[in-house]
C-alpha cells in the first residue's frame, strides 16, 4: 500500500477546504486512492488533488459504494451507479443529489481561481 503522501496546504487551499465543511462535506479517504482526498456528501464522492498550490477535482464524481467509488453509467435499462460487481439504480432523486453535489463541488473549487474542465452532464 502507498502512504499518502502528507503536502503543506497553503492559505487559499485550507479556505477552500474549509469551505466545503461549512458546504456540509466530509472528508474521507480510499485506500486505493490514497494520494487523493475526499470529499463526500449524501453518499456522492470526489477524490481531489491537492499538489502544486492548488485544489482540483480528480476523475469524475462518483457514488460512495462498499469501499469504493461507483460512477454514473448508462445501461439498456437506465442510469446506474456501478463499481466492480455492485449496481445502485440512479433514481430521480439520486440524479438530483449528484446534479446538486457536481454543482456545488465546481463552486466551492472555482472559489480558488483554480481552471478545470467541466464534468460531463449526465441529467
Amino acid at each position: 500500500m502507498l502512504e499518502a503522501q502528507q503536502r503543506e496546504l497553503n492559505p487559499e487551499q485550507v479556505a477552500v477546504l474549509q469551505s466545503f465543511l461549512k458546504a456540509g462535506f466530509h472528508f474521507v479517504t480510499f485506500e486505493r486512492y490514497a494520494r487523493y482526498l475526499g470529499v463526500e456528501r449524501d453518499g456522492f464522492v470526489a477524490l481531489l488533488e491537492t499538489g502544486a498550490g492548488s485544489i482540483k477535482q480528480f476523475g469524475q464524481v462518483g457514488y460512495h459504494v462498499g469501499e469504493g467509488i461507483a460512477m454514473l453509467v448508462e445501461r439498456a435499462e437506465g442510469k446506474a451507479f456501478v463499481w466492480k460487481g455492485e449496481t445502485v439504480a440512479a433514481t430521480p432523486e439520486l440524479l438530483a443529489g449528484y446534479q446538486r453535489f457536481r454543482v456545488d463541488l465546481e463552486r466551492l473549487l472555482n472559489r480558488e481561481g483554480g481552471s478545470r474542465q467541466n464534468a460531463e452532464s449526465w441529467v
